[in-house]
């Protein structure tokens, strides 16, 4: 049989291949079993159910009329063997009608059909291994929002029959409710996914991953296999989950939502609120024990469709909290008249206040959009505003008040208005709702506390707003503020010169450090030497002779708090020094005579530094230095007291740049290397524009040249015949470095 199985299986697998290339609409399914009892002893008969859902519209994947079964029997995680592989087939196909969201006008048109497959096997009773029923398809809608590349994952479908399942002839839990087909994006959810149970066990509901199964391997013969898109058989567990887009979405938050969907572990409930438009697959668990002992899973995979929606009707309120779907809660903290102001949108043609006042009365308003309400005590009080009651289209909102005590804040305070110290604070507040948080501000940056009966010490005077805000345990709060004026005398005056000992004149900045202290307080100084100054907290004195001062300073409060303080012998300054220096020579210098003697006639100074232009440094007293280059050179002499001060005197020396130029009177060009040429020489650094010329008796020019170092060989030109013996006329002429022109007229005697 198996043969055949599996050749009708690929053949199934070609003959839908076209319709397999788009098969991305199956979007979820579930398994479940019966237990019909025993067909033989220790074996039981089941009935299973397999569900399968997929889009009704834009064809692709249809339903399997021979959908390709395993069963696998073993451990999930291992080890397990193939114990039989068949066909469901001809599926029970129907048009889903599931509830829709109320109220809501703009409905995406979306379908889903449900095909149900319903066989029957019977499995011996194992006490040690489980059943594993399984079906795989792929694959999913590539539009999967919380998936990654949905369109290449496939689904695999599986219900776990567990050996404690086996020996009780247990049934499976069955869902009640089909999923909704749409949610509504910003709008919370409230889907009852509970199941039934026939034999009454304990449910548990979570949400988990699910399971994938086959691939988009399209061709023969990969795609019958485990990446196939038709997997015959399907392949044996473990399986690998589904690849979640983390870290936004994962197994225990499929969809995220502000606040999340989650599902309540016990009730089956879906709440939450959808945050982004799309599709996502959901993964639905119930787990069910008997006397503590797991009997079964049963899961349902699902596609959820979120689309933004347009309600036509919202009933809603201005609320201190949201607890649930609809569900607000406020409160009042000492006042009993409370208002609510209705935040309703949509078609509203009617609207009702009710609430239950427990003293056997009733509130009710339809007249009024916003309600106001006067509680008659203390409590809890319930009510709801309804939206057109009585009509198709009708929204509802349900509404918790508390009336709690009131509270009410106050506190005293104690400081010394003239002597600088802390502020102690005494916390006054009352309220029967036990006072448990304070919160202290002192109205300057970062004074702040939270115990009740705090100090507090400014380092700044002024009128300092303190506010004291309390609540309680209800969260009721109140806050109170009062002005301390702080304005005491400091404690201590505490002045810091920026120097002690100077050189006259002198400038000296006081630094005061004495605190508490502004511009609103009064100071006089006086500074020893027959100056005073007022109103400047800091400031700055010259002192133009030399001497010892006593300072003293006194600070008034504006409420006239006072302190004052005297600093004997503060201040010493010292005479100045003056440098002086001379300069030997100071005149006629030049790149031949370079060497200057220099002698420091300086009153008053015990150290020298020489600063000789760009050259050099020395702390000698009389130095000699040789300048390297010629021009105008700054000679600096900074000198210092010996209390520190300093003073300096500045000198220019002129290096000027000397020329020497001499020129022979005879050459005997003969070439016997002695004497050959007729060259000039000399120093003639930083020259320009040089040029000689060399002429005969008859006046005719017969060797010139720019290049000082070239000699006349005796011929014209240096190129042409060579000259006759005689005497020729010489002419040398340049400019100096600094532009002064230079000419030099001599004999040349041409000798034979």
């Amino acid at each position: 049989m198996r043969p055949n199985f599996r050749l009708f299986s690929v053949l199934s697998c070609f003959f839908l291949l076209p319709m397999a290339a788009s098969a991305r609409h199956i979007i979820g399914g579930e398994i479940t079993y019966e237990c019909l009892g025993e067909t033989t002893p220790g074996t039981n008969l089941y009935r299973f159910t397999m569900k399968i859902y997929r889009d009704c519209f834009g064809g692709g994947a249809p339903f399997d009329f021979n959908a390709n079964m395993a069963i696998y029997r073993g451990k999930y995680d291992g080890p397990n063997s193939l114990y039989a592989t068949f066909t469901a087939d001809n599926p029970v196909i129907t048009q889903l009608e599931p509830e829709k969201p109320e109220c809501i006008v703009n409905i995406p048109n979306v379908c889903v059909e449900q095909g149900v497959y319903v066989f029957e096997r019977a499995l011996p009773i194992d006490a040690i291994n489980s059943y594993f029923i399984v079906y795989q398809r792929c694959c999913r809608n590539q539009t999967i929002n919380n998936i990654i590349d949905p369109g290449s994952v496939g689904a695999t479908y599986m219900v776990e029959v567990t050996p404690a399942s086996q020996q009780a002839c247990n049934n499976s839990p069955v869902f009640k409710n089909f999923p909704p087909i749409i949610i509504c994006n910003n709008f919370p959810i409230n889907f009852d996914h509970s199941a039934t149970d026939a034999d009454g066990d304990l449910l548990l509901y979570s949400f988990f991953a699910p399971l994938a199964g086959g691939g988009p391997i399209l061709t023969f013969p990969g795609v019958s296999g485990c990446n196939g898109a038709v997997p015959a058989p399907p392949c044996a567990p473990p399986y690998d989950e589904v690849p979640f887009a983390v870290p936004t979405y994962k197994p225990g938050e499929p969809m995220g939502g502000t606040p999340k969907v989650t599902i309540n572990g016990i009730s089956g409930l879906i709440t939450g609120s959808p945050d982004k438009q799309g599709q996502f697959v959901v993964g639905i668990q119930v787990e069910e024990y008997r006397n503590g002992v797991l009997l079964s899973k049963i899961r349902r995979e699902f596609q959820f469709n979120v689309a933004d929606c347009v309600p036509s009707l919202l009933a809603g309120i201005k609320a201190d909290s949201i607890v649930g779907p609809k569900r607000y809660v406020l409160k009042s903290c000492g006042e009993f008249t409370v208002t609510f102001i209705n935040e309703s949108q949509g078609t509203i043609s009617k609207h009702l206040w009710v609430f239950d006042l427990k003293n056997g009365t009733t509130f009710k308003d339809s007249m009024n959009w916003d309600a106001t309400v006067t509680f008659p005590e203390i409590g809890v009080y319930t009510g709801k505003l309804l939206l057109n009651p009585g009509k198709a289209c009708a929204d509802s909102a349900i509404i918790a008040v508390n009336i709690f005590p009131e509270i009410k804040a106050d506190f005293s305070y104690q400081y010394d208005t003239c002597v600088a110290g802390p502020v102690v604070f005494t916390d006054k507040s009352t309220g029967e709702g036990g006072i448990n948080r304070w919160n202290w501000t002192f109205g300057v940056p970062g004074g702040s506390s939270t115990q009740q009966n705090p100090d507090y010490k400014y380092g700044i005077p002024g009128n300092h707003a303190v506010r004291l805000t309390v609540s309680d345990q209800n969260r009721c709060s109140d806050n109170v503020v009062q002005v301390i004026n702080y304005f005491p005398a400091p404690p201590l005056i505490i002045i810091s010169p920026d120097k002690f000992l100077g050189c006259a004149p002198a400038d000296i900045f006081f630094n005061n450090l004495s605190t508490p202290i502004d511009e609103s307080y009064r100071t006089v100084w006086d500074f020893g030497d027959g100056t005073t100054v007022e109103d400047v907290i800091s400031p700055t004195h010259l002192y133009d002779k030399p001497g010892l001062y006593t300072v003293s300073l006194s600070i008034t409060s504006p409420i006239g708090c006072f302190i004052a303080d005297t600093f004997p012998r503060l201040i010493r300054t010292e005479p100045s020094p003056t440098a002086n220096f001379t300069c030997d020579p100071d005149s006629l210098l030049s790149n031949f005579n370079s060497t200057v003697k220099f002698t420091d006639l300086s009153l008053l100074a015990n150290r020298w530094n020489w600063q000789f232009d760009k050259y050099a440094t020395t702390t000698e007293q009389n130095p000699t230095f040789t300048f390297p280059d010629t021009g105008l050179v700054k000679i600096r002499l900074i000198v210092t007291h010996p209390a520190g001060c300093k003073d300096s005197m500045t000198k220019v020396l002129d290096i000027l740049p000397e020329i020497r130029w001499y020129m022979p009177n005879a050459f005997t060009p003969n070439a016997d290397g002695n004497n050959d040429g007729f060259l000039g020489k000399g120093y003639l650094n930083g020259v320009d524009n040089f040029n000689m010329t060399i002429w005969n008796r008859w006046g005719e020019l017969v060797f010139e040249s720019s290049d000082p170092n070239e000699e006349w060989n005796g011929r014209a030109r240096n190129t042409g015949g060579m000259s006759p013996a005689g005497v020729y006329v010489c002419v040398v002429r340049f400019t100096g470095p600094r532009g002064q022109p230079y000419e030099y007229k001599g004999f040349a005697t041409l000798v034979r």
